[in-house]
């Protein structure tokens, strides 16, 4: 292809549509002993049922797109001041999804960003996804440069911590790449400390057996393990302790600049015993253009009620 389009035009206009970080990866610079890694923890049943994370498409992007040649990579800082309140009678709700749903913030970015691309010239493909597809996005975000991937699986950027989106457009366009992020967990072991249910097995190894997140978010099943139950600690949609105790995040969290991410009514302070009982329709009123939605109202119910036995236990204990 004979356009010659500029790594920074491209980084600059990512930047001019609010994305707070850009970086560019190459396809040939796709690492054989990630492959081998991302096997061997298949392998280990870590996925649990995220049967998606074994399509071979994660394995090798030109299978999603065979004429892809860079990633364009963009995070998107979500991160907001506001903090829970104390109390074994609230429910918490992960960051990520105190405000609007992030697939639709990044989505409208991310398609203004492939329709600029492909109007620089004819034949120039930008296929967009933000946790949308099988692309490691992790994976790339640390090749393009955006940050590292830590020991608690988040990939830490040097300016917002972990509190960040990450989304790409997959192109055929010939582009200058960045260099892939160097590590900067040193010895810290916080997170792997931190975590009530043992899921960081390893430093950079995550058990979604074990993770709270996984539970409350991905697990369809009527009762959650008594080994999760037991240990949630109020956390009813997703869980952030591993973010919350990161150095990187207590020293660089930055507030969004990103109006839709700013907490709707109640996602802050929801209380156990309301969500416990939540209606279909409540659930369906409330959470209409969150993130949220892909915790099911039973699912929502049963994750407050396991909080609410596991608080009883800990007061007929006392």
């Amino acid at each position: 292809m004979s356009i010659h389009l500029q790594s920074s035009q491209v980084k600059q206009k990512a930047l001019e549509l609010g994305f707070h970080k850009v970086g560019i990866a190459a396809v040939n610079q796709a690492d054989a002993q990630e492959v081998q890694r991302s096997q061997a923890w298949l392998a280990l049943g870590y996925h649990a049922d995220m049967e998606w994370m074994a399509n071979p498409k994660r394995q090798d992007i030109r299978l999603v797109m065979p004429e892809v040649r860079n990633l364009v990579c963009v995070a998107l800082n979500y991160y907001t001041p506001h903090q829970r309140p104390k109390g074994r009678e609230y429910a918490k709700i992960s960051r990520y999804a105190w405000g609007r749903d992030y697939h639709k913030v990044m989505h409208k970015k991310l398609k203004a960003l492939a329709l600029w691309l492909e109007a620089q010239g004819e034949g120039i493909i930008g296929r967009y996804y933000a946790d949308t597809g099988p692309i490691k996005d992790k994976v790339w975000a640390e090749q393009a440069g955006i940050g590292w991937i830590a020991k608690n699986g988040n990939v830490i950027t040097r300016e917002y911590g972990s509190w960040v989106f990450l989304g790409e457009i997959l192109t055929n366009l010939d582009l200058i790449p960045d260099r892939p992020h160097t590590q900067h967990c040193g010895s810290c072991t916080r997170c792997i400390e931190a975590c009530p249910t043992g899921a960081i097995a390893q430093p950079y190894i995550i058990d979604a057996n074990r993770c709270i997140a996984y539970h409350t978010i991905e697990n369809r099943a009527a009762q959650l393990p008594e080994a999760i139950a037991s240990q949630m600690q109020g956390w009813v949609a997703g869980c952030d302790i591993c973010q919350d105790v990161c150095p990187w995040n207590q020293r660089f969290a930055k507030p969004t600049d990103v109006v839709e991410f700013q907490p709707y009514p109640g996602n802050i302070d929801p209380k156990l015993t309301e969500l416990a009982e939540i209606s279909d329709r409540d659930w369906d009123r409330r959470f209409r253009a969150s993130a949220l939605r892909r915790i099911k109202p039973q699912m929502l119910r049963r994750n407050a009620r396991a909080n609410l036995e596991a608080n009883q236990r800990v007061k007929g204990d006392g």
